[in-house]
């Protein structure tokens, strides 16, 4: 995570948000993305790797 991160404080000097940079937040957002397709084929059959080389070749 970037060195560049800024927090917004309440009144009583409490974190409530976080500033960071766009590229950053991009990251993040396909990152999220990313974990959210591993989670719904979590439940799917696999493949063993011997056996998906194998059709790679044919």
């Amino acid at each position: 995570m970037s060195a560049t991160l800024q927090y917004l404080t309440n009144e009583k000097g409490r974190k409530t948000s976080v500033v960071l940079p766009f590229s950053e937040f991009g990251k993040l957002l396909e990152d999220l993305d990313d974990r959210a397709g591993i989670a719904e084929r979590r439940d799917e059959e696999t493949i063993p790797h011997a056996e998906c080389k194998q059709g790679l070749k044919s």
